[in-house]
């Protein structure tokens, strides 16, 4: 084993004692080693390294290859180490799987997935593999890309309570082409109706069943004013996260998904009225001029758990 190899297992182990920080989640055209590096650098908390829609078919084998390689070789620097594979019933999908698993990811980003069976299925690959290559059982887990197709979006809670899945996050673009759909957005740059509802059901099934909700991507990385409306919208409804495309989108994203200094503060001040309140009898109290409880109180202290999460992965 490497020294990086075992310097990634080492920071795995660490990071998933908590939950894992996904404001960000970059993808990283498969096999290019420049763009990898860059992104390494960059503040993004996840890399997806990409062997779907980034790699051609004519080099979908060698880069799959060299992702491998980078698995077992390149220090990720405590980054989430992610892949997306192929779509399971291309040529390509399985194969995905089995050479990566050499050494395998933190997890797998599952394109085209639609239904609980599907995700079964890779489940019981990864179970092989890890017992074929002597990993630690259960410890790969997977992001699934659901909302893709109308049958994906039917099935989102199923999706989302399958083993292993510890992600879930949408495709707007290719539930867009499935549909027929002429566009995914009226003339103002908000979702029409049943892309709004798709966002709204990977939300909702994400959250039910304890796993992270991550936003799509936004597509036009010249904007980043649509972008800042974008993830706000998705941080208040209580997205964690959204995928990136172009470096320029990673800083951005990662401040939309942060609790700002004043909402900590607040936080803070709200908890300890709490406690001071507990100690009275009381669960329901006037605090800064509003009446406040329990629900107010576990907002308080989730916002103040993801704030020590993000400081404790801030370079000193």
């Amino acid at each position: 084993m490497t020294q990086n190899q075992t310097q990634n297992q080492t920071q795995t182990q660490t990071i998933n004692a908590a939950e894992r920080l996904r404001r960000s989640c970059h993808f990283v055209p498969g096999a290019n080693e420049k763009m990898l590096h860059k992104s390494i650098d960059s503040n993004a908390d996840c890399l997806i390294l990409d062997l779907e829609d980034a790699v051609t078919p004519a080099n979908k084998d060698s880069a799959r290859e060299v992702l491998s390689a980078w698995l077992g070789e390149v220090d990720f620097r405590g980054k989430e180490r992610t892949v997306r594979i192929n779509p399971m019933d291309s040529p390509w999908g399985a194969r995905d799987l089995e050479v990566t698993m050499r050494h395998p990811p933190d997890a797998y980003v599952i394109p085209k997935v639609a239904t609980a069976a599907e995700v079964a299925e890779i489940n019981a690959q990864l179970a092989h593999w890890e017992t074929t290559y002597d990993h630690p059982a259960n410890s790969v887990a997977l992001i699934l890309i659901c909302g893709e197709s109308p049958m994906s979006v039917l099935n989102l809670p199923d999706l989302a309570r399958s083993e292993r899945v510890a992600a879930l996050t949408w495709g707007a673009e290719d539930l867009a082409t499935a549909l027929g759909a002429q566009r995914n957005r009226d003339a103002q740059g908000a979702y029409l109706p049943v892309f709004e509802h798709c966002r709204s059901m990977t939300l909702l099934s994400a959250t039910a069943a304890a796993t992270a909700p991550i936003d799509t991507v936004y597509a036009d990385f010249k904007d980043s004013a649509g972008l800042a409306n974008d993830c706000q919208q998705a941080a208040w409804m209580g997205y964690t996260g959204k995928l990136t495309i172009h470096p320029a989108q990673i800083d951005l994203v990662n401040e939309s998904f942060s609790p700002q200094a004043e909402d900590v503060a607040t936080a803070r001040r709200l908890v300890e009225a709490f406690a001071d309140a507990e100690r009275q009898g009381l669960m329901a109290i006037s605090f800064e001029g509003s009446m406040v409880d329990v629900p107010h109180l576990r907002r308080a202290e989730r916002l103040l758990a993801r704030a020590a999460a993000i400081e404790a992965t801030t370079p000193k």
